[in-house]
């Protein structure tokens, strides 16, 4: 039997370059603890009390999700500290080679990542996060060891030093974290610290989840940790909250189908879904002076508002407005109807509950949703005069609009999330063909752990649109060719995703999108009767003032109205 002073070692967990760990009894109390320990000596004596110093200051720190200390010390030159184990194991102990499943293993990084961002916010960095410092009970729950103990034992740490620190920590982390779900260590390497020094910018190596795993992992968990260790340094995340963020919003969504509601909830009830624009006090002016006015002409005056427009078509498919009124007729989709059921009495009333613009935006986030706004409105006006002959110019703008209701909810709501999903959506300065950047989705899973089109699903299920109306509100994926519609429903869909399509183009291409429009005119010929001159006369009837009458439809493609 080996002794380190009063502990009896009984086996070694695991060791890294900076730190190893030992399973040892306490001869003193009999109990089983995880002792921490740096790979090397500290030069002198003050150097051993600078590391002392430290590891105490970070013990200070309480947290559910940060182990407690219940001796540090220093024995024949070597400092340790000492956690309580028993019934405990190690992370390391825990992954086998089948991995773990997706939501236990997510359960157990949100804790992890929850003490690690405590940790940080109090300036505290692990300095080796690796597998043997993460301790699991039979229930769950996480605790994490080893706070500092493979500290820098030379001048004190700078803000920048420490900065750093910190982000090594969550890229490590997301190495815990590949390893968890695949059951093998990225690199074939279990040192995380071994495996950084590989990444850039330090190395060349790339880690990306393999496809094939034993245990299954939906798609949004993989954009997660990949984001995680990207070789791009600019896309991985930058906090440990963050990643913490993006792993809680795909558990909440996994938890029941309502999870992305369930995000959105407390926040729609604060701040309702969008804020009504700036000169909402006009508008509504010009509503209260309207009573004998045509319901078209009401509704112009509300189209301008996409907050009180949106309003409005939840007011009346609510449940119970629906079962009362127009029970078997089907959802409403255009503001006319809305407004005729209403009244001009119920227009004002929901004029007046919106939130004044901008809401709790900041100055830059709200400018970020003005500018969204007019894509958004842009994108109806595109899809209204792509509508082949017979359809509703309105139904089709307000569905071009619903398609984006994601993107609005996002940009409201979440605007630090929302600046991240762009920016992972840029390509590299220089590279754009080596790295391109995220697709939208991806980089909303990487962020939020859904993807944008679900929180726009969640909120026109929550207002009490039908299957049907919820179907059309969905893009076609890029991905997939565009067939021949089989009924109206298919049709709208499709005027409506061509119009978004455009738009999208448009505003990434700029000057240079000729032969990308041309792309999405070819897209969409067989479809819709489409042709690159029709394409082209839509875009430049969206530059129209708004209020302006709808553009004439193009002739039938295809039988039906709606």
């Amino acid at each position: 039997m080996r002794h380190f002073g009063s502990y009896q070692l009984l086996r070694l967990v695991g060791k890294s370059e900076r730190t190893m760990a030992w399973r040892v009894a306490d001869t003193r109390g009999g109990r089983e603890l995880l002792l921490l320990l740096p790979r090397a000596q500290p030069a002198d004596l003050a150097a051993l009390e600078r590391w002392t110093e430290t590891v105490q200051r970070a013990s200070r720190l309480q947290h559910p999700h940060l182990a407690v200390a219940v001796d540090i010390g220093v024995q024949d030159g070597w400092p340790y500290v000492a956690y309580d184990a028993d019934d405990l194991a190690t992370l390391g102990e825990r992954v086998g080679p089948q991995g773990l499943p997706a939501s236990e293993c997510a359960g157990i990084f949100v804790q992890l990542l929850a003490g690690l961002a405590f940790a940080h916010q109090a300036g505290v960095a692990h300095q080796d996060l690796q597998g043997f410092a993460v301790l699991a009970d039979d229930q769950g729950r996480v605790r994490l060891a080893g706070l500092e103990v493979a500290a820098p034992t030379g001048a004190a740490p700078t803000l920048a030093g420490q900065r750093d620190a910190s982000q090594r920590d969550v890229l490590a982390a997301g190495l815990l974290l590949h390893h968890a779900l695949a059951g093998q260590h990225a690199l074939d390497e279990p040192d995380t610290g071994r495996v950084v020094e590989r990444l850039p910018p330090l190395g060349r190596e790339i880690v990306r989840l393999p496809w094939a795993t034993a245990q299954l992992v939906p798609e949004p968990l993989r954009a997660i940790v990949n984001r995680a260790t990207d070789r791009q340094e600019r896309q991985r995340y930058r906090t440990a909250r963050t990643l913490s963020r993006a792993l809680e919003g795909w558990i909440e969504t996994e938890a029941g189908g309502g999870g992305a509601l369930a995000l959105l909830s407390d926040r729609l009830r604060a701040a309702g879904v969008l804020p009504a624009q700036p000169g909402a006090a006009g508008r509504l002016n010009r509503l209260g002076a309207m009573e004998r006015q045509r319901t078209d002409e009401i509704a112009e005056v509300a189209l301008q508002d996409l907050a009180l427009a949106f309003e409005l078509l939840r007011a009346v498919n609510t449940a119970h407005v629906r079962g009362a009124q127009v029970s078997g007729s089907g959802p409403v989709l255009t503001v006319r109807r809305a407004i005729a059921m209403l009244g001009i009495d119920g227009v004002r009333r929901a004029a007046t509950a919106l939130r004044p613009w901008p809401g709790p935006l900041s100055e830059h986030a709200a400018a970020d949703l003005l500018q969204l706004i007019a894509q958004v409105k842009r994108a109806g006006r595109i899809a209204a005069a792509l509508r082949p002959a017979g359809y509703d110019a309105e139904v089709v703008t307000l569905l071009a609009m619903l398609q984006n209701l994601g993107r609005l909810v996002l940009q409201y709501h979440f605007p630090d999330e929302a600046q991240q999903i762009r920016r992972l959506m840029l390509p590299a300065p220089g590279a754009e063909r080596e790295d391109p950047g995220m697709n939208e989705q991806a980089a909303a899973f990487a962020v939020l752990g859904i993807d944008v089109e679900s929180l726009g699903l969640a909120v026109a299920r929550h207002w009490g649109l039908d299957d049907t109306v919820l179907h059309m509100i969905r893009r076609l994926p890029l991905e997939t060719p565009v067939r021949h519609a089989d009924d109206d429903t298919e049709l709208l869909r499709q005027v409506a995703s061509a119009g978004n399509e455009i738009v999208d183009v448009l505003a990434t291409a700029g000057a240079a999108s000729g032969p990308a429009l041309q792309r999405v005119a070819l897209r969409y010929a067989r479809a819709l009767g489409l042709s690159a001159k029709e394409l082209q006369d839509a875009v430049a009837a969206s530059l129209r003032p708004a209020g302006a009458e709808p553009p004439p439809a193009r002739p039938a493609a295809t039988g039906g109205r709606a």
